[in-house]
C-alpha cells in the first residue's frame, strides 16, 4: 500500500517525470499532441517546485513516487497517478488525504478542474459536475464534492 507524505523539493524530478508520463501515456488518448506538449512544457521540475511553494503538495510512495496531488484550501490541483499504478487506490488515497485536511481547515466542499481523462475518476469519488470550460490546456470539467 502507498503512504502519503508532503512533497520535498528533491521530489521535483520524479514528480515532473510522473506527470509527463501520465500526459503522454494516458491523457494523449483524449487531447491532441499540441495540447499534450503544452502541458508537458508547463509541468517542469522548476514549475513543480514553484507550485509546491504556492500550495500544499503531497506524494504517494509505493516503490517510488506513485502519485501526486496538491491543494490550496478546498481546491484540488495537479492530481496524477503513475499509469502502472492506476486502479490500485492511490488516487483515492491522495484525494481522501487532502479532503480530510480541508475538513480540519473548516471547508465543507472540495472543487477541482478535471481533464476529459480524469473526469470519470472524480465521479467515482463522489464529485459532481458544476460546469465545463475551455482552458489553455483544452476542455476541462469543474467538479465539486461536499465534505462530511
Amino acid at each position: 500500500m502507498a503512504t502519503i507524505r508532503r512533497f520535498d523539493s528533491a521530489d521535483a524530478p520524479a514528480v515532473a517525470g510522473l506527470i509527463e508520463r501520465c500526459l503522454r501515456e494516458v491523457n494523449s488518448r483524449d487531447y491532441p499532441g499540441e495540447v499534450i506538449e503544452r502541458m508537458c512544457d508547463h509541468f517542469t521540475e522548476q514549475r513543480i517546485k514553484e507550485l509546491a511553494i504556492q500550495r500544499e503538495m503531497f506524494v504517494a510512495e509505493a516503490n517510488g513516487i506513485a502519485g501526486t496531488v496538491s491543494r490550496d484550501g478546498n481546491k484540488v490541483y495537479t492530481m496524477f497517478v503513475n499509469p502502472r499504478a492506476a486502479g490500485r487506490g492511490i488516487g483515492r488515497l491522495l484525494m481522501r488525504h487532502i479532503e480530510a485536511l480541508a475538513v480540519v481547515d473548516g471547508y465543507d466542499h472540495m472543487e477541482t478542474g478535471a481533464s476529459i481523462t480524469g473526469h470519470g475518476f472524480y465521479h467515482r469519488l463522489g464529485y459532481i459536475d458544476v460546469r465545463s470550460t475551455e482552458t489553455e490546456f483544452g476542455f476541462n470539467y469543474i467538479l465539486r464534492r461536499n465534505l462530511p
